[in-house]
């Protein structure tokens, strides 16, 4: 996610599903409303840290992460003790009541987490976690990725993709590639936020002379 660092004025970020560690690269997101970060490799609460000076954020998805413990009470407490202005997290909104609950149960959290060297980490947590990754069933990828490049596309003023056709992008791919075009597909999408109208119109002229070669070759091709 270190292209974050280069969209300071980004307001909706979805990476759920894609094996993400580290948020330092969002610290930089001022503008940031809605961050999805469901079911990845996210260890610690710390990492809560370069989420606390984000003025505008106001939903968060961070569930199904291992920082998540085994305590629902005690992570969600402490989240929202560092992140007071949330007004949903995980998909359940916050309650004034959770609020003050959690400045007595929420644990403060004051510092960055400590890093793992490369040379230190553990190859077959890596390959667990990978493992434990491709059991997420095909439907579920797909709904959960349908509804938030929906949400993305809604941001950007963009038509939702029907079901019909988002199910036909990825049929056969292997789930590493799959995720590999998931997020190039959000990278742009986030990207064209960015764009003005001229750069809006020369990714258009773009997008349609790739499509006529694509669209060539599949008629080679039958």
């Amino acid at each position: 996610i270190s292209i974050c660092r280069d969209l300071p004025n980004i307001e909706v970020i979805t990476f759920s599903v894609n094996g993400i560690s580290d948020l330092e690269p969002l610290n930089q997101c001022q503008n940031l409303s809605e961050l999805y970060l469901r079911k990845n490799n996210i260890a610690s609460l710390n990492e809560l840290f370069y989420l606390k000076n984000l003025p505008r954020l106001r939903v968060l998805w961070l569930s199904e992460n291992p920082c998540c413990g085994s305590d629902p009470h005690h992570y969600r407490m402490t989240v929202l003790r560092n992140l007071p202005s949330l007004q949903k997290l995980d998909n359940q909104a916050v309650t004034e009541e959770e609020l003050s609950q959690a400045l007595v149960d929420g644990e403060e959290i004051t510092a960055p987490p400590a890093r793992r060297s490369v040379e230190n980490s553990c190859p077959e947590s890596t390959e667990s976690s990978a493992a434990e990754s491709t059991k997420e069933t095909e439907s579920e990828l797909l709904n959960f990725s349908l509804e938030e490049t929906n949400k993305i596309r809604e941001e950007l003023g963009m038509k939702p993709v029907p079901r019909d056709k988002f199910s036909s992008f990825s049929p056969r791919e292997t789930d590493r590639n799959r995720k590999k075009r998931n997020n190039i597909l959000n990278a742009i999408l986030l990207l064209m936020k960015e764009l003005d109208v001229e750069a809006l119109e020369i990714v258009q002229q773009t997008v349609g002379r790739r499509l006529q070669t694509l669209r060539k070759k599949e008629l080679q091709e039958e």
